[in-house]
């Protein structure tokens, strides 16, 4: 299946949303698009952003484990051409 596509995007808008609602570990959940922006500090040079937060290291190590995130990747490995992860911790 082409990426690209509408039937990819298709796709891969459903498999992450199946995804988050079974993760037992994100906190956080949110999947969304680049907006249509015409200020030039907006980065829109992605297709699709996943946002997941955790209550600690340990949700987001067992996240990472989990069966529901293994089966995203497993579903939807050949729709993407990269995938860039941001972890980050909060600020105190």
């Amino acid at each position: 299946m082409d990426p690209e596509s509408q039937e990819g995007r298709t796709a891969f808008e459903t498999s992450p949303q199946k995804f988050l609602n079974h993760s037992q570990y994100a906190k956080t959940k949110f999947i969304g698009k680049p907006p249509k922006a015409s200020r030039d500090v907006v980065d829109g040079s992605f297709t699709y952003s996943l946002i997941a937060t955790f209550e600690s290291a340990e949700a987001q190590q067992k996240y990472q484990e989990e069966e529901a995130h293994l089966l995203f990747v497993k579903e939807s490995e050949h729709l993407w051409i990269k995938v860039i992860v941001y972890d980050s911790v909060k600020v105190e």
